[in-house]
C-alpha cells in the first residue's frame, strides 16, 4: 500500500492506494471528525484493493478555511470527485462513503445537481445525518436538545473537536439545559457557538429524500433501531429512485455494530466493514439486482429478516394506572434519561399498563399511539414512551415520540403520536407500560406552553392535561406467525 498525502481545494487530504499497479476503483470519504480517525478504516478498503481517500471538510482539522455546517460540502465534494479522476492511479469508478454528518458529504454528491464528472458511481450511508432540519426537529417539529447540544458542543463552529464537552459542563452544572433561553446555551459553556442560533432557524426537512426519488447510482443504507435517525434511514432507502437500494438495519445505537442494543445478540455482530467491501465491489461492476431488498435485526431473537417486513396492525387497549389527569411542569419535567415511575407522587404523566403477553410477540414495524386528550394552555407538547417489563423485573424503553398541537384551551381533541420503528421479539409475561407526558427532558426541549418558541423563551408555564384513558389505543404492527429469517450479507449482496 502506498500513503500520499495531498490538498484537494486546499483541503487536507490522505489517499492511501493499494499494492500493484492499478489503475484502482476509489472510496471518497469526507469527514468533520478529523481524517486520521479513518486509519484503519482506509487500509482495510486498500487491502481489499481500492485507493482509499479521507478528507478533512473545510475549516475541520487541517483544511483550511470556515466551518459551516451543511454548507460547502457539494461544491467540495464535487472537487474532491474530480480531482481523484484525473489521478493516474484512478479507474474512474468511485464510491462516495461515510457516517453520520460524513454520509450527508456523501449523500449531497448523488443527490444535489452535479455534473457526470463530479458524481459517485455508488453511495454508501451509514446513519444519514439528512441535514440541519432532520437533525435538530423531529418530524412532528419539537426541538431534539440533548442529541444537537451534545454535537455543538463538541463540534460546532471550532476546528477540532471535544466530545465530552457537554459531559463536562454538565458536570459542572447539571442543570445546564434547564436556564434559558436555550439559545444562550453558548455563553454557559463559555465559548463561541455562533452557529447554534441559526440552527433553529431550520425546518425545511425532506430536501434530500424529496431528491432520493431520482438518484441514478445504487444505495446501501445502514442503521440501528437505536439510532436518533432511524426514521430517515429508512425514507432514503423508500424513496431512492437509483438502480438498486439496498438497506441493513440492526439493533444497533447511533456506533452501529460497535453500540449494539440491548436487544442485540451474537448473531447481530456483523462484520460491517467486508460487508460494505463487497457490496462497492459488486455496485461498481452492475451486479446488483434492480430494487430494494435488504434485511434488519429482530432483536430479542437473534435473527435477521427481509427489510421490507413490517407487523400487521394489532391494537391494545392498556388499562390505566393513574394520572388521567396530570400537570406536565416544565420544574419537574418526565425525563428521557429515566424509565422510574414514582406512583404515589402527584401524576406528571397518564401511566397504562397491559396485562401480561401469554405468548411472545414479533412486532416489526412503526408504533404508534391515539388518544384523545386536552391541555389547558394554548401550545402544548405530547409524549408517548413505550416500556417494556420484563418478567424478570427489569423495564427497558421500547419507543418514544413526541408531537406538539394547538388546541383551543381546555378542548379535548383526538389525535395520533407516532412512536418510530421497533423490530423487537418480546418475551411472553412481558407488559407494556405506556406513558403520555407533556415533557422528554432533556432529549428534547421543554414546552413553555405560551406558543413562543422554546429556543427563545424565558419564561415557561405549567399545564393541566386531561386524557380519557378509554380512547387510549396502542397501535403495534405484530408478525402473525414465526418469521423465516435471512442472512443479512446475502440480502445486501444479491
Amino acid at each position: 500500500m502506498t500513503a500520499l498525502g495531498t490538498a484537494v481545494a486546499e483541503l487536507a487530504t490522505d489517499v492511501l492506494l493499494p499494492a500493484g499497479d492499478g489503475p484502482f476503483p476509489a472510496v471518497l470519504i469526507r469527514t468533520p471528525y478529523d481524517r486520521t480517525r479513518h486509519r484503519a478504516e482506509a487500509r482495510g478498503w486498500a487491502r481489499r484493493g481500492f485507493a482509499a481517500v479521507v478528507q478533512d471538510v473545510r475549516g475541520r482539522f487541517a483544511s483550511p478555511g470556515e466551518w459551516h455546517p451543511y454548507a460547502n460540502e457539494a461544491a467540495d465534494g464535487a472537487a474532491a470527485v474530480r480531482w481523484i479522476r484525473r489521478q493516474p492511479w484512478s479507474d474512474g469508478r468511485l464510491v462516495a462513503a461515510g457516517a453520520s454528518y460524513a454520509a450527508h458529504c456523501a449523500l449531497v454528491l448523488a443527490l444535489d445537481d452535479m455534473p457526470d464528472d463530479a458524481r459517485p458511481d455508488a453511495v454508501l450511508a451509514a446513519v444519514p445525518a439528512l441535514g440541519p432540519a432532520e437533525t435538530a426537529r423531529e418530524a412532528s417539529g419539537v426541538e431534539r436538545l440533548l442529541s444537537r447540544a451534545g454535537w455543538w458542543a463538541a463540534h460546532g463552529d471550532r476546528p477540532d473537536s471535544d466530545e465530552s464537552a457537554l459531559d463536562k459542563a454538565l458536570a459542572v452544572d447539571p442543570g445546564l439545559l434547564t436556564h434559558l433561553p436555550l439559545t444562550g446555551l453558548p455563553e454557559r459553556l463559555g465559548r463561541g457557538l455562533p452557529s447554534w442560533a441559526g440552527l433553529w432557524r431550520h425546518r425545511d426537512r425532506g430536501r434530500l429524500v424529496a431528491r432520493a426519488a431520482h438518484a441514478a447510482v445504487p444505495l446501501l443504507a445502514v442503521g440501528g433501531h437505536h439510532d436518533h435517525f432511524t426514521e430517515d434511514t429508512v425514507a432514503l432507502w423508500h424513496a431512492w429512485g437509483g438502480p438498486s437500494a439496498r438497506l441493513l438495519l440492526g439493533p444497533w445505537g447511533h456506533g452501529l455494530s460497535a453500540a449494539p442494543g440491548p436487544d442485540a445478540g451474537p448473531a447481530h455482530r456483523v462484520n460491517l466493514g467486508e460487508l460494505y467491501v463487497h457490496w462497492a465491489r459488486r455496485a461498481l461492476t452492475g451486479e446488483l439486482a434492480p430494487g430494494r431488498h435488504g434485511a434488519q435485526g429482530l432483536g430479542g431473537a437473534g435473527l435477521w429478516l427481509p427489510a421490507g417486513t413490517e407487523g400487521a396492525p394489532r391494537t391494545r387497549r392498556p388499562r390505566l394506572v393513574h394520572g388521567a389527569a396530570f400537570i406536565a411542569d416544565p420544574d419537574r419535567p418526565v425525563r428521557s434519561d429515566d424509565l422510574t415511575v414514582t406512583p404515589d407522587a402527584p401524576p406528571d404523566r397518564c401511566l397504562l399498563v397491559t396485562p401480561p403477553l401469554p405468548r411472545p410477540l414479533d412486532v416489526v414495524g412503526t408504533v404508534s399511539v391515539h388518544l384523545r386528550a386536552a391541555a389547558h394552555t394554548p401550545s402544548a407538547d405530547w409524549a408517548a414512551r413505550l416500556v417494556a417489563l420484563t418478567p424478570e423485573g427489569s423495564a427497558e424503553r421500547l419507543a418514544a415520540g413526541i408531537v406538539r398541537r394547538d388546541e383551543p384551551v381546555g378542548r379535548k381533541a383526538a389525535f395520533t403520536v407516532g412512536l418510530g420503528r421497533i423490530a423487537r421479539r418480546l418475551s411472553a409475561g412481558t407488559r407494556l407500560r405506556l406513558e403520555i407526558a407533556g415533557h422528554h427532558f432533556p432529549a428534547h426541549a421543554r414546552n413553555p406552553h405560551t406558543g413562543e418558541d422554546p429556543m427563545t423563551a424565558g419564561v415557561l408555564h405549567a399545564s393541566r392535561r386531561e386524557t380519557d384513558p378509554d380512547s387510549v389505543v396502542l397501535n403495534l404492527p405484530v408478525l402473525p406467525s414465526r418469521p423465516t429469517p435471512v442472512d443479512p450479507a446475502e440480502e445486501i449482496l444479491r
